[in-house]
């Protein structure tokens, strides 16, 4: 019974399991001599894994951009517009009508008494070349004796340059412009080529219409006719400015 108590077992010792060697990692391995450890798996949350050996990407590649994406700041349900690089939008083109507009001059006169519709090239006359059946009496008067309505509207249209409106709307138009206009047509029969540039004078004076050509044609071919027109558009200038 002694020895019982005196002959102690001896100590159980416990030893680690020895680890578990992957045989792709293991260095040992003539397999996977010379090769880089395999990737372990990519963890939920963090970067891929970059494999240190592998080389790194081009600096091209690294600086690339993706592509801008369009941005339509248009709603939904409402037709768009394409536009081309270099080309006008395919829609209706707009092309401004012309309005009517005043002439008011410093002098105090009205240059388009009407209010005639006006564009860039100007009005048309505010009466026309026949409309001469409220003013028998001067396109009588120029019919048979050109000359003195000529004077006439040289004399008027001289006053208004100034600013002042000729009270005597020409007087009786006997002076040196009849006498000249009268003398140029006993002797050549030409003496409506005084009564061109002065049509011309008035058509820019009220932004009028034409061209020195027709000028030309009215003076050579309706004489009264011309004239009378001229006379009337002097005339709604100077009711403008109070002259009855």
């Amino acid at each position: 019974m002694a020895d019982l108590y005196t002959k102690a077992a001896p100590p159980v010792v416990l030893e680690p399991p020895a680890p578990t060697q992957n045989p792709q990692n293991d260095p040992q391995s003539g397999a996977n001599v010379g090769q880089p450890p395999a990737a372990p798996f990519n963890q939920p949350g963090l970067p891929p894994y970059q494999n240190p050996s592998a080389p790194p990407p081009p600096i091209q590649q690294q600086f690339v951009q993706p592509p801008l994406q369009p941005f339509n700041m248009q709603q939904p349900g409402i037709p768009q517009q394409v536009y081309t690089i270099g080309m006008p939008p395919g829609q209706v083109y707009y092309q401004p009508q012309p309005m009517p507009a005043m002439m008011i001059v410093p002098g105090g006169g009205n240059r388009n008494v009407k209010n005639l519709p006006m564009d860039s090239d100007g009005r048309e006359w505010s009466h026309g070349l026949c409309d001469w059946g409220s003013d028998v009496g001067t396109c009588l008067i120029a019919t048979f004796v050109p000359c003195v309505v000529y004077a006439q509207n040289k004399r008027r249209y001289e006053h208004l340059s100034r600013g002042i409106a000729d009270p005597r709307r020409g007087g009786s138009g006997i002076n040196d412009d009849c006498l000249m206009y009268g003398g140029i047509t006993f002797c050549f029969g030409v003496g409506c080529v005084l009564q061109i540039p002065l049509r011309g004078y008035l058509r820019r004076r009220y932004s009028i219409r034409g061209s020195s050509f027709e000028d030309f044609l009215v003076s050579w071919f309706c004489t009264p006719c011309g004239l009378t027109q001229e006379s009337r558009e002097l005339e709604l200038e100077e009711s403008s400015m109070g002259v009855v």
